[in-house]
C-alpha cells in the first residue's frame, strides 16, 4: 500500500493558485448575479461601467472578471501572495484594476463605488463586533449614494453539535486539487468556529498534502440584524443564498444558512 504523502501546515492563503483553481467555476456565476445586483438595487443600468471595490479580494479572479466586462475594479486583501498573483494576471490579461493591501476593518479609499462586493465567508474572519461594524461603516462611506454592498456569509447553527465536513474538488489542466473542509461545533459563548482546510495536490506526478487551521466569527440570523441595525447608513434591501438565482429572493432568516445580503447605502 503506497504511503501518503506527508501533511504540512501552512498558511493556504500562501499559496494562491490552488485556492484560485477551487472557487474558478463558481466565477462567471458569482460575476453575472454582481452586474445584475448592480442593475436591479444599485444605481448602474445594465450594459454599463461600474466602479466596483472587493475586499478581501484573494487571487483577484472576480477583480480579473469583472475588469474583463468592463467595470472600473479595484480590490484589497491583507495577504501579500494572493496581491501578488491577482497582479500577474491582470497584467497577463492586458488589463487594468487597482489592487491594495489592507486589513478589512481599517481600509480607506479616495474613490467612491456603485458596487462594494464581499463572498464566501471572507466577512466572517472578523472576530469581534467592533471589526465587523467598524468594516461595514467603511464600505458604506466607500460607496455612492444608493451604491450596495453585496456580502455573503454563512450563517449559523448553534445547535448543531457534530462535526461538519465538505469536499471540494478543482482542476486545470495536469493540476488537481482536492479540498477536505473540517468545521467544529460552533462555540455561542465566544461566537468562534474552528475549521480545517486539508489539500491534497496532484501534479507532475507528484503529490503534496497541505493543511491549514482558522476561526471564523458566528452569526444566527438575529446576531446578523442586530449587526446590521449598529450601521444605519446601510439598509437591507433583500437576501439570496448561494445560488445566485435572481428569482429566488428569501427572508433573513435561519430555515437558509448561506444567505447573499444586498445591502444599500442611503441616497
Amino acid at each position: 500500500m503506497p504511503t501518503a504523502a506527508p501533511l504540512t501546515r501552512v498558511d493556504w492563503y500562501d499559496e494562491p493558485r490552488y485556492y484560485d483553481l477551487l472557487f474558478e467555476e463558481d466565477t462567471p456565476i458569482e460575476a453575472s448575479f454582481l452586474e445584475a445586483m448592480l442593475a436591479r438595487h444599485g444605481r448602474t443600468p445594465a450594459g454599463e461601467p461600474a466602479d466596483v471595490l472587493e475586499p478581501a479580494c484573494g487571487s483577484g479572479r472576480l477583480v480579473h472578471a469583472l475588469a474583463a466586462r468592463g467595470h472600473r475594479v479595484a480590490g484589497f486583501d491583507l495577504s501579500q501572495p494572493m496581491l501578488d498573483f491577482a497582479a500577474r494576471r491582470i497584467e497577463r490579461a492586458g488589463l487594468t484594476a487597482e489592487l491594495f493591501r489592507a486589513p478589512m476593518q481599517a481600509f480607506t479609499t479616495r474613490r467612491r463605488f456603485d458596487l462594494v462586493f464581499c463572498l464566501v465567508s471572507s466577512f466572517r474572519y472578523l472576530l469581534d463586533e467592533t471589526s465587523a461594524r467598524e468594516h461595514l461603516s467603511r464600505a458604506a462611506r466607500a460607496l455612492r449614494p444608493g451604491g450596495i454592498y453585496v456580502l455573503g456569509l454563512h450563517l449559523t447553527q448553534y445547535d448543531w453539535q457534530r462535526v461538519q465536513r465538505e469536499r471540494w474538488v478543482g482542476k486545470r489542466g495536469a493540476t488537481r486539487v482536492v479540498c477536505n473542509l473540517q468545521s467544529w461545533p460552533p462555540e455561542r459563548r465566544t461566537r468562534r468556529e474552528r475549521l480545517r482546510s486539508r489539500l491534497t495536490i496532484e501534479e507532475r506526478g507528484r503529490t503534496r498534502r497541505m493543511e491549514t487551521h482558522w476561526e471564523f466569527r458566528t452569526y444566527d440570523a438575529r446576531q446578523l440584524r442586530r449587526l446590521l441595525r449598529s450601521v444605519p447608513e446601510l439598509e437591507l434591501v433583500t437576501t439570496y443564498d448561494f445560488s445566485y438565482e435572481l428569482e429566488s429572493e428569501r427572508a433573513l432568516d435561519d430555515e437558509q444558512l448561506d444567505c447573499v445580503l444586498v445591502l444599500r447605502r442611503a441616497p
